[in-house]
């Protein structure tokens, strides 16, 4: 299958090409405190022809049948590919930093910066700030890999007074639109 850049995206984040589309898929999350439910989610990357890729996610507890279960998390954001390597990230031949901006809906707002490339992202925060009422959270982790053309992450997070830990993960695959 050949891959093809998407139209009218900006050449700065042509390293985030094959991310952009529609990803849906089931995984789980389990953390102390919080026992393991199954989710659905609904991940889309697009843009508009900015120096950056735009990011909305939706998890939802898996429903009854057809029935999706009400909604967990959702977040928005902005990936980027800065010019420059930020200080204390490690870049490897093939790879570029990256840097990504996420608003959660509980309150909570996540700077990450990373290395993508060879289809896998790396990403730890750099800051987090939360509003008063936000969920309490001190340090991240993402991780995401193109498998068999299908997007795989994991999330490691250090919340609540735990260490940081496996908090979710998901198996996602491309959504392909009829034209």
């Amino acid at each position: 299958m050949t891959f093809e850049i998407p139209e009218g995206l900006a050449p700065e984040v042509y390293a985030l090409a094959w991310l952009v589309g529609e990803w849906r898929g089931t995984g789980v999350i389990e953390y102390p405190g919080i026992p393991r439910i199954d989710i659905e989610q609904s991940v889309t990357f697009d843009h508009d022809g900015g120096p950056y890729v735009r990011y909305t996610s939706v998890i939802s507890v898996v429903g009854d049948g057809d029935d999706a279960g009400p909604v967990w998390g959702s977040e928005t954001g902005f990936w980027r590919v800065p010019p420059v390597v930020p200080e204390g990230i490690t870049i490897r031949e093939g790879q570029h930093p990256v840097e990504v901006l996420l608003a959660d809906a509980s309150g909570v707002l996540s700077l990450y910066v990373g290395a993508i490339g060879g289809g896998r992202i790396d990403l730890a925060t750099d800051l987090m700030a939360r509003t008063a009422t936000g969920a309490e959270m001190s340090s991240a982790t993402r991780m995401y890999g193109l498998v068999d053309g299908d997007l795989l992450w994991a999330w490691d997070l250090s919340a609540f007074g735990q260490d940081l830990q496996s908090y979710a993960s998901a198996h996602l695959a491309r959504v392909h639109r009829e034209e």
